[in-house]
């Protein structure tokens, strides 16, 4: 027998099958609300009596409502396998237009770029600096490279609506590695010369 002076709060609730509206319509206010002084948080305590849960999850309506909330649920889950689908076909679909830049220009504004995220030289200052950065008045090994793939990458940007409607981790997760994916390869094939590193950063970003 349950005793009578035990509560549950409300995660408590929610872990033994309850939704947010099932608690508002079935259980309604708390048996007991306030701010617990032990606590820095200042969101109530809420705790409900654990013989009264028990009751309604007895019922016939707490039955019907937690049918109700798993068909929900799972129709959510359908709604949203259709829509991850959707937009990976989309990305898969969606022609790449790459910017064609002369190498001069491209250059020029693949260290603007990175100036203007404050990669550039700091003044003053001698040595390298990070990721390439410039040394004496020229470029590492490799630094310009990275410069234009991460200007050409930022071009790019808007492809990222391709994305919109998509939530979960996992399903936003797989579309961005694939989005990105497109995007590298769209850059090596329109620039051979930056295909090294497009083909680097598809591995790291895997």
């Amino acid at each position: 027998m349950t005793d009578r002076t035990t509560y549950v709060t409300l995660t408590g609730v929610r872990r033994r099958g309850w939704t947010d509206s099932m608690v508002r319509d079935l259980l309604g206010s708390p048996d007991v609300q306030g701010r617990d002084p032990r606590r820095w948080s200042l969101a109530p305590v809420r705790l409900y009596l654990l013989v009264r849960v028990e009751t309604v999850e007895r019922t016939a309506e707490f039955a019907a409502a937690s049918l109700l909330s798993k068909a929900r649920s799972a129709a959510a889950g359908v709604y949203a396998a259709r829509r991850r689908a959707a937009v990976l076909t989309a990305i898969r679909a969606a022609p790449i237009e790459v910017p064609l830049l002369p190498g001069p220009e491209l250059e020029r504004r693949a260290v603007r770029h990175r100036h203007l995220l404050g990669g550039g030289r700091s003044p003053g200052r001698t040595g390298p600096e990070p990721d390439g950065a410039l040394t004496d008045g020229t470029l590492t090994d490799g630094a310009l490279t990275r410069w234009q793939v991460s200007y050409l990458r930022h071009a790019l940007s808007r492809y990222a609506s391709l994305l919109d409607g998509l939530y979960g981790e996992t399903g936003r997760g797989d579309a961005e590695r694939l989005l990105r994916r497109r995007l590298y390869e769209a850059i090596a094939a329109a620039y051979p010369a930056l295909a090294h590193e497009c083909l680097r950063r598809i591995a790291v970003e895997r």
